[in-house]
């Protein structure tokens, strides 16, 4: 029998192979997992999960399929927390200072905790994309936060209801469409697209069975 520890799901005990991950231990109790489940490699953000030791009183975060349990450990999941989410018009705003002050004014309430930071699943520098963002740096917020994956875990320890994960899209999409120089290749290839040139060969494609699309794609020329 492998080795086996307690945890407890939701306040409900449960041994589960050490093993695991939160997300594995999950359905080895028996939960059948439809929303928070995602990718399951940490990409998505959708498995953001708080979590405490028996014993000790630090509230933990993670992503549950990235984390492995521990005995007596405390789990509950945390399937979205609720950003601020501005609306706006990416062709009518533009990089400035003021937009930030107009959209999230929020995060000129920081006041360098550095929560964010620690709690951020993927290790990212969450406030110092936010400094750059209050300082208008959208180039360096963007590239900061590229590796941000939206689970809002940042946001849900921040005393001043900053909602970083929101702050850092608006930086990417600023930088994005305004600041980072213009890709001719992909202009190109989009405009090959709009004009139909790969539409014979996508509907060849999507008639060939399975098993020939795996062979191309395991066997198709890489760009270098």
């Amino acid at each position: 029998m492998e080795q086996t520890v307690n945890i407890f799901l939701y306040g409900k005990k449960y041994a589960v192979p050490s093993n695991l991950t939160i997300m594995a231990a999950m359905e080895y109790a028996g939960y059948q997992l439809t929303r928070g489940c995602g990718c399951r490699n940490g990409f998505c953000g959708a498995c953001a999960t708080i979590y405490r030791i028996k014993g000790d009183t630090e509230l933990k975060v993670c992503l549950a399929c990235q984390t492995k349990v521990e005995e007596n450990m405390y789990i509950a999941t945390l399937p979205f927390f609720p950003l601020v989410k501005q609306v706006y018009d990416i062709q009518k705003i533009g990089p400035t200072e003021q937009i930030m002050m107009q959209l999230y004014p929020e995060i000129y309430s920081c006041i360098g905790c550095n929560a964010c930071t620690k709690a951020c699943t993927q290790s990212l520098n969450v406030m110092q994309y936010i400094a750059y963002a209050q300082r208008g740096e959208y180039e360096k917020c963007a590239e900061e936060s590229f590796d941000c994956v939206m689970c809002g875990v940042c946001s849900s320890r921040c005393p001043a209801g900053i909602s970083h994960p929101q702050v850092a899209m608006l930086a990417r999409r600023l930088n994005g469409k305004y600041l980072a120089p213009e890709c001719g290749h992909l202009k190109d290839r989009v405009k090959e697209i709009n004009d139909g040139t790969f539409q014979e060969l996508m509907e060849a494609l999507m008639q060939k069975p399975l098993t020939e699309l795996k062979e191309l794609y395991n066997n198709r020329e890489i760009e270098k």
